[in-house]
């Protein structure tokens, strides 16, 4: 493997400031959006944010991910026949009274039209070990933390694409590497509708926590 000089090209403090200041402004426009329009979308542009979360750091560079693209109606409409099977049991068995309280503000229900509105689905898999060519487990390490970020880079790079997203996680997601055929060393992490908000989208009024609640100087 060896070693390269790194490439860092330094900035002056205005021009961070000006760039985080910019940053800001756009990442808190981003809101989870759950009614989506149909409306079709550049595929290459999905490709780009997808390239762009695959530059995440990752556990000794392991990169545990795959990010499945579904585009097919009839693989979305299976996509959400077992979600909302999983997310009716949720909501009538497995989900706490405190629970269903706090989802009350969103409106949610099991009902999840958005995984065949939206243009495309992503679905995150986190690798739990790879496979060498012999077969033999190869161990991956900081699997959740690492796809973590590489996630986290995705919503943002889609973002500033232009695109709406939804960060669903139906509980057990067991059924995504069933219908998407995905190997055994692979577990769905998270499901990401993508494309533009419906004409008549509303999202909820809600704030986020003040600077002063989610930071501590030392």
């Amino acid at each position: 493997m060896g070693f390269k000089k790194l490439d860092f090209k330094k900035i002056s403090h205005k021009e961070m400031i000006q760039r985080s200041q910019s940053f800001l402004s756009e990442i808190s426009t981003r809101r989870t959006v759950r009614e989506f329009s149909s409306k079709p979308i550049p595929l290459e542009v999905v490709e780009n944010c997808i390239k762009s979360a695959g530059t995440a750091p990752s556990g000794a560079n392991k990169q545990p991910w795959t990010f499945a693209i579904v585009q097919d109606k009839e693989v979305k409409a299976k996509i959400r026949i077992a979600a909302e099977k999983e997310e009716k049991e949720f909501y009538s068995h497995r989900a706490t009274k405190e629970w269903l309280e706090d989802l009350n503000q969103f409106g949610t229900n099991w009902e999840k039209p958005f995984l065949e509105e939206a243009p495309y689905l992503i679905i995150v898999f986190r690798k739990i070990y790879d496979l060498d060519e012999k077969g033999s487990q190869r161990k991956n390490y900081y699997v959740n933390e690492s796809v973590g970020i590489a996630s986290g880079f995705l919503l943002a790079a889609l973002h500033n694409a232009g695109l709406a997203t939804l960060t669903h996680t139906p509980s057990p997601m067991n059924f995504l590497g069933k219908i998407l055929d995905r190997p055994e060393n692979e577990k769905a992490y998270l499901l990401i509708p993508v494309g533009y908000p419906s004409e008549k989208a509303e999202v909820p009024n809600i704030k986020k926590k003040p600077f002063s609640e989610i930071s501590k100087k030392v």
